[in-house]
């Protein structure tokens, strides 16, 4: 890529870093080296400027370089989400459920993917489940091999899930040994989502477990929404499909993520 790059110099950082998202936007992917000698600038100057793009929110940094970060769409409800990537969703289902033994305790959060992977924890025996879901909780309702702790609270109607205080409250009383939750966006920043009101219910979700375990397809992978989760030091494992970005899903396990491609 670097020698297609016209070289350009006599440039401020914030032109600089301005034409650098230009690329990236057309690429997608950006190294040093590519900067230095489309710009004329050194390695360290190179590296400064993705910095500071990636403080802006606008790059994801990887070994090398960078990648462009994507805004998260809208959200629709979870009813119409239920049809988006749907075979990726029940791959991810399946792979994630895998990763739950009989006799465990596992909570399992909102959301299309979630539910995927609990449609397959049906096969488990002396499973206890623990949910903030009114899909989930139907699904188990009648599993006679199933222990299910159904938290309440404030229900959120296009999630069909409980959140608030109610439910903070009661996540305080619980722990479970793996917490499988998705995500609207995922980056090497961490986890975000797009419903201000919901964050601190996650948050809580992601105190009662020993590993989490993230489930999100492709389209989640470097999008940033507009609420701050958590960092990515929390999650375990992220599994995913096999149509995620190569780069992206290595730069998650040089920072100690296990990625499992479903």
């Amino acid at each position: 890529m670097a020698s297609s790059l016209q070289p350009v110099g006599g440039l401020s950082n914030v032109e600089r870093q301005q034409a650098i998202l230009h690329v990236l936007q057309q690429r997608r992917r950006i190294t040093v080296a590519d900067i230095c000698e489309a710009f004329g600038v050194s390695e360290a100057t190179a590296r400064r400027d993705l910095e500071a793009l990636a403080h802006q929110g606008k790059v994801q940094r990887v070994r090398g370089g960078a990648i462009l970060s994507q805004p998260a769409p809208p959200e629709p409800p979870l009813l119409v989400r239920a049809r988006e990537q749907a075979e990726a969703k029940a791959r991810i289902g399946r792979a994630a459920a895998a990763l739950v033994q009989d006799g465990e305790s596992v909570f399992l959060g909102s959301g299309t993917t979630v539910l995927e992977v609990a449609k397959h924890l049906q096969e488990r025996k002396n499973l206890t489940v623990i949910t903030n879901s009114l899909p989930v909780i139907n699904l188990f309702a009648q599993q006679p091999d199933v222990t299910l702790i159904s938290l309440g609270g404030m229900l959120r109607p296009s999630e069909l899930s409980f959140i608030g205080h109610i439910t903070e409250q009661a996540l305080a009383e619980v722990r479970a040994e793996k917490v499988i939750i998705g995500t609207r966006g995922i980056t090497l920043d961490g986890l975000t989502n797009d419903y201000l009101p919901e964050t601190l219910t996650d948050r809580a979700i992601l105190r009662v477990g020993r590993q989490v375990i993230i489930v999100a397809d492709h389209t989640k992978l470097g999008v940033i929404a507009s609420a701050f989760l958590a960092p990515l030091h929390v999650v375990d494992v992220l599994v995913t499909d096999t149509a995620a970005d190569a780069e992206f899903v290595q730069a998650l396990e040089e920072r100690g993520v296990q990625v499992i491609l479903a």
